[in-house]
């Protein structure tokens, strides 16, 4: 039997296309070469059902069609060049494994490529393993990546793996519902615009979502766990950072780096490595009602900062809440900081003292490490009690004028996430 069958039912709606054809559901099942020819038959707007098996990769899509496995197709690239090129616009590929991508940086060779010419390519529910790269959206526009599994390789060293997802100069690319792990970095973004990355899971990995030069883009419901590092958002304007989860990031939960602009808001970073929140050579950000809890620092904020507002947030259990050096006082306003010893007489939920979270003997320790040997000594205690007995004598740093008694509530979703991690 042709293991090509054109069905004779064709699409609800059917719309006319060039040549007068109409499009139609084809029916390929395995064999050799079937789905090469299948897709070399196909017209515009077909659609391929592929039957359960295996097929050959090295596709390189020029019309546009619909690949479907639902969930039981295996297409296995030959170990050259991407597994898909998709080089059309509107082209769905759904349902399929897909392995066995070549190994080029410089090609970036993939499980599923798209070209410049890949607008509105969908890339859905498919588990992709194996590949250098998971998916490439090279230059298209508002193509979506949705429900997938990316796990990369592991056979060689995490800078030399391919990301999950590489989002460049594809305004309104959408990547969400996607578990990525054991690759360099989840979602890497370079020199693109309005994208949007949503509820995805990030595992294994160097950066869970990694921003270079990408601007009005929204990360929001992503969860980072165990990486590295969770959201680096890096030389760009006007990205939202909303309701995102980081639990155990080993680095820095949340990255602002030359980053301005930004909303950072209602983000939870729990537990992990040396600095929940990162801020270095950051402008102009609203940081408001996050989570900043059980970090070596709580946030790191540079002098290369300014005009920050930063109100609303949770300092929880951080062995040291902010390292910040400066000459002068910086006003945050309306912050939790679980180490203020503070009373509410008026009972309004505002400390009745503003707070300062670091003193002179914080800033020579950051300076002078070795300095840390003589915490326990009386010369330290003295300059402490100086300190709170006279505070003019205390340096410049952050100042919070309202202090809050108690902090928000951990939102439900990062409450089950922590605790499915204990």
């Amino acid at each position: 039997m042709n293991p090509i069958v054109r069905a004779v039912t064709v699409l609800l709606g059917p719309v006319l296309l060039a040549g007068a054809a109409l499009a139609a559901d084809i029916r390929v099942e395995p064999g050799p070469g079937a789905l090469v020819r299948a897709v070399g038959l196909a017209r515009p707007g077909d659609r391929l059902l592929l039957g359960e098996g295996t097929y050959r990769g090295g596709l390189v899509l020029t019309r546009p069609v619909k690949i479907a496995g639902g969930g039981k197709v295996h297409v296995a690239g030959t170990g050259t060049g991407s597994v898909i090129t998709i080089d059309a616009p509107d082209v769905v590929i759904e349902g399929l494994k897909l392995t066995g991508s070549g190994t080029s940086h410089e090609t970036i060779d993939s499980a599923v490529r798209m070209t410049r010419k890949a607008d509105r390519a969908i890339v859905r529910d498919n588990r992709i393993e194996d590949n250098l790269y998971g998916v490439d959206i090279h230059g298209a526009r508002d193509a979506l990546v949705e429900g997938n599994t990316i796990i990369g390789g592991s056979d060689r060293l995490m800078n030399r793996r391919g990301n999950g997802v590489y989002v460049w100069n594809a305004p309104g690319a959408t990547v969400t519902g996607n578990t990525i792990r054991q690759g360099r970095d989840g979602i890497f973004v370079n020199t693109s615009r309005k994208n949007t990355f949503t509820n995805n899971r990030f595992e294994n990995l160097r950066f869970a979502i990694h921003y270079m030069n990408a601007d009005d883009s929204t990360v929001s419901g992503n969860v980072s766990i165990g990486n590295h590092i969770g959201y680096a958002i890096m030389f760009s304007k006007r990205v939202t950072i909303r309701d995102n989860i980081s639990l155990n990031d080993r680095d820095h939960g949340v990255m602002l780096n030359y980053a301005n602009n930004a909303r950072i808001e209602g983000n939870a970073v729990l537990g992990g490595g040396e600095k929940c929140l990162f801020v270095y050579n950051a402008n102009k950000n609203l940081i408001m009602g996050n989570r900043i809890e059980g970090c070596e620092i709580g946030i790191h904020f540079t002098g290369g900062s300014a005009r920050n507002e930063i109100s609303g947030n949770a300092f929880i259990g951080n062995r040291t809440q902010i390292k910040f050096v400066s000459t002068r006082d910086h006003v945050w306003s309306g912050n939790y900081w679980s180490d203020h010893a503070a009373y509410d007489v008026n009972g309004d939920g505002i400390a009745d003292q503003a707070f300062r979270p670091n003193d002179t003997m914080d800033q020579v320790i950051w300076t002078q490490p070795s300095a840390k040997l003589l915490l326990g000594s009386p010369a330290v205690q003295l300059v402490r009690w100086a300190q709170s007995a006279f505070p003019a004598l205390l340096p410049g740093g952050i100042v919070d004028d309202r202090p809050l008694m108690k902090p928000h509530e951990l939102p439900e979703t990062a409450r089950n996430w922590k605790a499915s991690l204990q």
